[in-house]
């Protein structure tokens, strides 16, 4: 068996022991890191929703991994996972098919230097304010000749007019960029300027918790967004959830281009992440040559839909309406059914699919597809794990019909089926202030969201050796 003799030191205690107990003693500790700083390095360069805390990945990392080892998160998301392998001197691999997370993960990752940002920075700001005064009209056209009809009318739903035009004013000055790093880190600043957690510059509220809800009309003689119906008779406290400041996306660029490069590692020397579109499913990469793997995949049944929101910043940048919900039905854990491949499953992932079946037909298959696509994830991560290395999987439960769809004891059953020992799950309660679950539409009220979304599962995955 693998011994490594790393210690990890913590509030608890020192790892010590072989390869499997360390993990065994990991899944024991206290994985809640409820206080702990998560915003160091560049961790809060852009929003993302149901993000695990820096801390979790790093554990695992430091306890079982040497510098130089090779660590996967095959479902990235905003890089987690990649960023504290970078930090702490492994290789890191990542992988997610949504675009955005592909562009935060790069950016949080990829070491810039501060004098140029700040000049580039200032001469957008400067060349994008000159474009709306000398140049509106010629931007005023050039936002009818974007985008196709569908995508068109998105962006006039949900950006006003004045806002589209110093967007689009921002967007062709970050065009002009030539080096690729650069123009990454100002495209990854413009779309933190429209999610955010307030909405940004957009009509939405809520977006940066993947659940938006739409001002219905602008300008009030505050300057704020107010949602038509039943205005004049509502609470105070009611009105202020509905109601939104309309802001200059070049201001509020302004104020955000220098935040991120305090974050972002400054050394060119690190082992630099490789970063790919791929679908966790279909992994590109050789059997055997992954030391550690840290991920968390997706909710069933789109409980967090990722494109939901992404496709307000995305939309600017060259993706259609169409293009972009086509990716979103290829997202772990889809509710389309149609031409999918659904796996046998162990006997008591079988009974679970079945009882919800039962209930609703269509909520049964919609979880069979889910758990098919977390069978092929978790042969994947087998395959490329080397023996005597774990998976680490953070996953929440999710209730379809009232009933919970026991995620943490179903993808152990899948796990073990496949070949992997499951040494132990860990518990982490959720502070939801940090992980910016989606918000209920009703204000005053908990959503199903809300209420079932209170606790994760850590599930240790390990792949044995032949001695084992």
């Amino acid at each position: 068996m693998r011994q490594l003799s790393i210690s990890f030191e913590s509030k608890d205690a020192s790892v010590q022991g072989t390869y499997l107990e360390r993990l065994s003693t990991l899944l024991e500790h206290d994985l809640d890191f409820h206080g702990a700083d998560t915003l160091y390095a560049s961790h809060d360069a852009h929003s993302f929703p149901a993000k695990f805390p820096p801390q979790l990945p790093k554990k695992f990392i430091n306890g079982l991994t040497e510098p130089g080892d090779v660590v996967l998160d095959p479902m990235m998301g905003s890089g987690t996972t990649i960023l504290e392998a970078f930090l702490a001197e492994r290789k890191a691999l990542g992988f997610d098919i949504d675009p955005l997370a592909q562009l935060i993960v790069s950016v949080k990752t990829s070491p810039v230097d501060p004098d140029i940002i700040q000049r580039q920075g200032k001469r957008i700001v400067q060349d994008a304010r000159a474009s709306v005064t000398d140049q509106r009209q010629d931007l005023e056209v050039a936002l009818e000749e974007r985008w196709d009809s569908r995508s068109r009318k998105f962006v006039n739903y949900w950006f006003a007019p004045s806002t589209q035009v110093e967007l689009l004013a921002l967007r062709q000055e970050i065009e002009d960029i030539h080096e690729q790093r650069y123009r990454d880190y100002f495209d990854l600043v413009f779309s933190g300027v429209i999610i955010t957690k307030s909405g940004g510059v957009s009509m939405a509220l809520d977006l940066a918790h993947t659940r938006p809800h739409r001002a219905k009309i602008v300008h009030d003689h505050h300057g704020h967004l107010v949602l038509e119906a039943d205005a004049d008779h509502i609470s105070a406290s009611r009105l202020e959830i509905l109601t939104k400041t309309l802001r200059s996306p070049i201001d509020e660029f302004e104020k955000k281009y220098l935040r991120p490069v305090a974050g972002i590692p400054h050394n060119f020397e690190r082992i630099q992440p490789e970063i790919q579109p791929s679908d966790a499913q279909h992994l590109p990469l050789e059997e055997a040559t992954v030391d550690l793997i840290v991920t968390s995949p997706p909710y069933a049944a789109n409980a967090i839909d990722y494109m939901r929101a992404h496709k307000f910043s995305l939309v600017w940048m060259g993706y259609s309406i169409a293009d972009l919900g086509q990716l979103r039905k290829q997202y772990i854990g889809g509710e389309a059914v149609s031409n999918i491949a659904f796996e046998q499953m162990p006997t008591p992932v079988r009974q679970v699919i079945q009882s919800i079946a039962e209930r609703d037909e269509k909520k049964g298959r919609v979880l069979h597809r889910y758990y098919s696509e977390m069978v092929r994830t978790l042969e994947e991560m087998y395959r490329v794990l080397k023996p005597g290395a774990a998976a680490v999987v953070v996953v929440g439960s999710s209730r379809m019909r009232g009933m919970d769809t026991q995620t943490e004891t179903c993808l152990a059953a899948i796990g073990e089926s496949i070949g992997f020992d499951v040494p132990g799950i860990g518990i982490r309660h959720l502070d939801r202030d940090k992980r910016m679950m989606p918000a209920s539409a009703k204000n005053g009220k908990r959503s199903q969201i809300q209420q079932r979304m209170h606790k994760e599962y850590v599930i240790g995955f390990y792949k044995p050796m032949q001695s084992d």
